[in-house]
C-alpha cells in the first residue's frame, strides 16, 4: 500500500472511529490501514457493535501512543490473529445447565439474583482501554461463559453470544444484579475502580475456582497489554488455546452411584435480628489480615484457618440475634474439584452446614473441637457424594416438568425454605498464588457475595500472598455482627484493617 491510501469503506471506517490516518507519520499510515483492514475481517457484528469494537482498538492505540509505545510495538501487542475466528463465525454452540445452577434462573426475582464478585488490586490504576481488549481477546477462551440465559421448554440453557462484552467503571454496589432481560445480554460483568479490576458472575456460570480461572486469565492477558511476559500457568489459561471440551462438563455426572442420596433437607436456622434491607447487599465491610499471623492465631487453637474463622462468626452471630433457642447453621461451601478429576470450569461445589445451639457460641475457643469435627465428617467425600446423588435426583425428577410450573414452585422454595435453612456463609477460596512475573504486579485480592432473601450477613475469604481479606456483605443496617467480629479480632491479637463502602440508600 502505498503512502496516498485508497479511500476503502475499511478506512472509512476508520475516519468513523475518530482515528485519522493523516495525523501519523506517513510511513506507519499503511501498517496502521493494513491493521484496521485484518481487523474488520475478525468481526462478523452487527455494524453498531462493529464500529464500537473498532472504536475499542482505536483507543488502544491511543493510549499507547500517550504511554510512548512505538508503532510497531502497539500494533504486535494488538495483533487481530489474537482475535481467532470467534468474532468472525455466527453463534452456534449451546450449553445445557449443570445441576447446581439450574435452580438459580427459576429462583430469580427483579431484586435478588445469586451473583458473586472476585476482584484483583494491581500496584498501579487500571488502564480501561487496555483492560476493554484484554476482556475482547479472553472472552473466546471461555466460550460457556460468551452466553445469554435462554428459557427452554423444560429448563433454561446457555446460548452462544458473539457481541462485543463490555468493561465499565464501578458506579453500583458490589453484586448488584444482572440485567438480563435484553437478547444477548451478559451473564457477568467486568468492572474498574481505580486500581481495582473486578469480575461480577450470576452463579449460573460458574462457581468461586471457576470465577479465579477467568479473572486470572484476563489479568493476565491485561498485563501482557501493558508489555509485561506473563507465563500461562496455574489458573492462568492460553487464550490462543481451543478451550478442551471437559472446561464445559456437567461435574456432578461424575457421582459415584449410591443407595443413598441426602444432603438437603434441613430445618431452619436462627436468623440474626436486624431489619431487611430493600438492596443487596446494603453494605460491604472488608477486614484485611496478615495472612501469616491468622495462621498462627489459628494454629495456636490447633486449628485451621477456617475452622477458627468459623468459631469467631458463631460468636459474632449470636451477638447479633435476639434468638434464644434454635441452632446456628453456618453454610461452608465445599470445592468438589477435590475429590474428582474434573476440568470444569463451570459450577462444581456444594456446601456442609456447620450447626451449633445459639445458647453454646458466647465464646470462640471452646467451640472450635466441635467446629473442627464437623466439618471433617461433612466436607469428606461420603457425605459429599451423596449430596451430589440427591441433587441429580431432584433434577431428574423435574427433567419433564415444564419450566412454567418449575417457575413458581422453585421461587416458593428457595425464597421460603432454602435461605432459612442457613444464618450466614463462609466460603474460603484459600490461597491463589499466580506466575511469578504476574504477582509482581498484584497487590491483593478480594471475594464478595452477594446475599439472599433472609440472610443478613455472608462471609467470604481470599488469600494472596501475605493478605487475607475477609468480606463481609450485609442485608441489614444493623452493625452488631461485624463489630462484635472486630472486637473478636482484636481479642485474638489480630489487628485488621477494616474498610468497606458506607450504607445504600434504599
Amino acid at each position: 500500500m502505498n503512502e496516498n491510501i485508497e479511500e476503502t469503506k475499511e478506512i472509512s471506517a476508520i475516519k468513523d472511529i475518530g482515528l485519522n490516518l493523516e495525523d501519523l507519520p506517513a510511513n506507519k499510515r499503511p501498517a496502521v490501514a493494513d491493521f484496521f483492514s485484518a481487523l474488520s475481517c475478525h468481526l462478523l457484528l452487527p455494524k453498531k457493535q462493529k464500529q464500537a469494537m473498532l472504536g475499542d482498538f482505536a483507543a488502544a492505540l491511543s493510549c499507547y501512543e500517550r504511554l510512548g509505545v512505538p508503532i510497531e510495538e502497539s500494533l504486535r501487542r494488538l495483533d487481530p490473529l489474537k482475535l481467532g475466528g470467534f468474532y468472525s463465525r455466527p453463534p452456534t454452540l449451546w450449553f445445557p445447565l449443570d445441576s447446581a445452577a439450574k435452580i438459580y434462573p427459576l429462583s430469580m426475582k427483579r431484586h435478588s439474583m445469586s451473583v458473586f464478585r472476585l476482584s484483583i488490586y494491581f500496584k498501579e490504576n487500571v488502564v480501561p482501554a487496555l483492560l476493554q481488549i484484554a476482556l475482547t481477546f479472553t472472552i473466546k477462551r471461555f466460550p460457556c461463559f460468551a452466553t445469554t440465559v435462554k428459557n427452554g421448554v423444560f429448563w433454561h440453557y446457555l446460548d452462544a453470544s458473539k457481541r462485543r462484552y463490555e468493561i465499565g467503571p464501578e458506579t453500583e454496589r458490589p453484586c448488584a444484579p444482572l440485567e438480563l432481560s435484553a437478547s444477548g445480554s451478559q451473564t457477568f460483568r467486568v468492572l474498574y475502580f481505580e486500581n481495582r479490576m473486578s469480575v461480577e458472575f450470576f452463579h449460573i456460570l460458574t462457581d468461586g475456582s471457576g470465577g479465579m480461572k477467568f479473572i486470572s486469565t484476563l489479568a493476565a492477558e491485561y498485563l501482557r497489554l501493558l508489555g509485561h511476559d506473563i507465563p500461562c500457568s496455574g489458573n492462568v489459561l492460553d487464550i490462543g488455546e481451543t478451550p478442551p471440551v471437559e472446561e464445559a462438563e456437567n461435574g456432578f455426572e461424575l457421582a459415584e452411584p449410591t443407595a443413598k442420596a441426602s444432603g438437603f433437607a434441613e430445618s431452619p436456622a436462627v436468623q440474626m435480628s436486624g431489619a431487611l434491607s430493600f438492596l443487596k447487599p446494603c453494605r460491604v465491610v472488608h477486614f484485611e489480615l496478615e495472612s501469616a499471623k491468622l495462621l498462627a492465631a489459628a494454629r495456636e487453637k490447633q486449628a485451621s484457618v477456617t475452622a477458627f474463622l468459623l468459631a469467631l462468626i458463631f460468636v459474632a452471630t449470636g451477638y447479633a440475634t435476639d434468638e434464644q433457642r434454635g441452632k446456628i447453621h453456618i453454610q461452608v461451601p465445599v470445592n468438589l474439584r477435590r475429590f474428582y478429576d474434573s476440568k470444569t470450569i463451570r459450577n462444581f461445589s456444594l456446601y456442609c452446614s456447620v450447626k451449633l445451639p445459639v445458647g453454646k457460641v458466647s465464646e470462640a475457643g471452646p467451640l472450635i473441637p466441635e467446629i473442627t469435627e464437623q466439618l471433617a465428617k461433612k466436607t469428606a467425600r461420603q457425605p459429599m457424594n451423596e449430596m451430589m446423588n440427591a441433587a441429580l435426583s431432584l433434577v431428574r425428577s423435574l427433567k419433564f416438568v415444564p419450566l412454567f410450573v418449575k417457575r413458581p414452585v422453585a421461587r416458593i422454595v428457595y425464597g421460603f425454605l432454602g435461605d432459612k435453612v442457613f444464618t450466614n456463609t463462609l466460603s474460603n477460596l484459600g490461597v491463589v498464588q499466580f506466575p511469578e512475573e504476574m504477582a509482581a504486579h498484584i497487590e491483593k485480592l478480594d471475594f464478595v457475595l452477594g446475599t439472599g432473601a433472609t440472610n443478613r450477613a455472608a462471609c467470604s475469604l481470599v488469600t494472596f500472598g501475605n493478605k487475607t481479606v475477609l468480606a463481609v456483605s450485609k442485608l441489614t443496617c444493623d452493625p452488631s455482627f461485624e463489630e462484635k467480629l472486630l472486637q473478636l479480632f482484636q481479642a485474638e491479637g489480630l489487628y485488621p484493617e477494616v474498610y468497606g463502602s458506607e450504607q445504600y440508600e434504599d
